[in-house]
């Protein structure tokens, strides 16, 4: 027997025993609540050796529990306990700092020097200039609209990233895009469709139709023109931004369990109650490149030539390309494109691909800059990152990578208060922002919250354009890859991309590429389907500089 057996049976023997006999002698308070004690010890004892289905409870009976017990609260305790200010995932207590401090318009500044290794191996830094300036007023917003698009968009450089009516609260999407309107950025409204809370503050919104087409499909999940003239006609909708994938789960449908399927949700996006919704893999309207930019086009005839662009994270980069050539055959342009980082989040995905599956933002940006130059097309289309920004320096290092504006989500959570229990696919949030109970949803003041929203959003942009001036830079469009500094192998630090030759402008179309990996992706895509086989053998770049120095 294993020790907690052994205390069993005392208590069920002996304790019992004891605990009758001082009641029976007293009749006291305390003899009471002994005596009920011993026999609701005896009874769930008895339950987990003879009844548990747990070989825990059956190896040590009751006691069992406090492990339940404690494990329930495993990451409260870690968060609050245990981790350092900057060991945690995905977001550390630093980070979640300073989204807190600035969303409160509080001190955010630290004592006592940085907690961070800055000869920790990629970590990446900036190099100032003895001559600092600061950023212009007339480039602090981005246009996004080619010449196809008839009515062009001024975004700010930071903005609300997508997060469903359905996945968030009904409050929380309130706070979001009233928070949005107060600080003159846009708000994404996730692919659950345009809801009523997105609408009701007037705050500029950017529709995103995902797989299921949410808001605009007919019962069999086909694309319904008339619904999506309804609502895309609406002075808040902004812009039009198709889903292909996204970087928490690339190549899987969205996934809303049944437990948080309100009867509202379900007449909003056309769905059942019953059971999860899931939306398919693949767009229905866009089963090609070609397809994809024909959808594109329709939109924009159907929205009143409103930009129209398309999210996804990136994966085999020969699939892009396929993209770029079915952009030069047809001549149809996006305006704008989202590159969704495999670092990002979601309130329930499968684990294996949200660890394993896309590129990160930052490589996911890097390539598809180098893609749409060497096709000559990047003064044509604006890119969007989005993925994991908590501070300044994380937006400057996306717009040094190639993104033109960035999108933020779960630091946009942090600052309504979120607090990182990760509960956001049990309907039973903490803080009332991912979830569909009403009692909790009301915890959220809208009008508190907007205002931590808007605070976040102006710091935070504030300290970027210091970040930038810093940098000898008076306007932030002037970021290239080699400004952000990361740390070699070799302890040194080196320009970000270095080692990746960056194409010039055409070089595909051209046949003037070098790199070997370029090449071959070029050769290998097509403008009539997304898949190529993944066959090149990609090799790193050091082996390759190496190598041909040695030759």
């Amino acid at each position: 027997m294993t020790i907690m057996q052994k205390v069993f049976w005392l208590i069920f023997s002996v304790g019992n025993i004891v605990a009758l006999w001082l009641y029976w002698q007293t009749q006291s308070v305390v003899s009471a609540l002994f005596l009920l004690f011993t026999l609701g010890y005896s009874v769930v004892g008895i339950y987990d050796l003879k009844f548990s289905t747990h070989s825990l409870n059956r190896l040590y009976p009751v006691v069992a529990y406090l492990r339940y017990f404690f494990e329930s609260y495993r990451v409260e305790i870690q968060q609050y306990f245990i981790a350092n200010d900057t060991e945690e995932q995905p977001f550390n207590r630093e980070q979640r700092s300073l989204v807190y401090q600035r969303s409160k318009n509080i001190r955010d500044t630290i004592a006592f020097g940085t907690q961070r290794n800055l000869l920790e191996e990629n970590y990446r830094s900036l190099w100032h200039s003895l001559a600092p300036t600061h950023v212009k007023d007339e480039v602090k917003r981005v246009v996004i609209g080619n010449e196809q698009c008839s009515q062009p968009y001024s975004a700010s450089y930071l903005n609300i990233s997508a997060m469903s009516f359905g996945s968030l609260s009904s409050n929380a999407i309130e706070a979001l895009n009233l928070g949005a309107k107060k600080a003159g950025c846009y708000h994404n409204t996730g692919e659950g469709a345009a809801s009523p809370y997105h609408l009701k503050h007037g705050g500029d919104i950017v529709w995103q139709l995902g797989t299921g087409l949410f808001g605009c499909c007919n019962e069999d999940g086909s694309f319904n023109a008339d619904s999506f003239v309804t609502t895309a006609n609406l002075p808040q909708i902004k812009m039009i931004e198709i889903k292909l994938s996204q970087g928490a789960k690339p190549g899987h449908g969205g996934v809303l369990p049944k437990a948080k399927i309100t009867q509202e949700i379900a007449n909003i996006r056309h769905i059942s109650m019953s059971k999860d919704c899931v939306s398919p893999a693949v767009n229905p309207e866009c089963t090609s490149p070609k397809a994809l930019l024909n959808f594109v086009q329709r939109l924009r005839e159907l929205s009143g030539g409103k930009p129209v662009g398309f999210k996804l994270c990136i994966g085999n980069p020969a699939e892009f390309l396929s993209i770029c050539k079915a952009m030069l055959e047809t001549e149809i342009y996006p305006d704008f494109i989202t590159v969704d980082g495999a670092e990002g989040g979601t309130g329930a995905a499968p684990v294996e691909f949200s660890n394993r599956l896309g590129m990160v933002c930052i490589e996911g940006i890097y390539f598809v800059e180098n893609a749409l130059v060497g096709v000559g097309l990047r003064d044509k289309i604006k890119i969007i990152a989005s993925g994991k920004t908590a501070s300044s320096f994380d937006l400057l290092d996306k717009i040094a990578a190639g993104a033109d504006v960035v999108n933020a989500a779960r630091t946009m959570m942090l600052a309504l208060g979120c607090i990182q229990s990760r509960h956001c696919n049990t309907n039973l949030c903490p803080t009332g922002i991912a979830t569909q109970d009403p009692v909790r949803s009301q915890a959220i003041d809208v009008e508190i919250k907007s205002e931590r929203v808007k605070n976040f959003h102006n710091n935070t942009l504030k300290n970027f354009y210091e970040l930038v001036g810093s940098m000898g830079l008076d306007d932030p469009a002037k970021l290239v890859p080699q400004m952000i500094k990361r740390r070699s192998p070799y302890g040194l630090q080196m320009s970000t991309g270095s080692l990746v030759p960056p194409l010039k402008l055409g070089a595909l179309v051209n046949n003037k590429v070098q790199d070997e990996a370029w090449k071959h992706w070029w050769h290998a895509c097509s403008a009539e389907q997304f898949y190529v086989e993944d066959l090149y053998v990609l090799k790193s770049p050091e082996f390759n500089q190496f190598h041909t120095q040695g030759a």
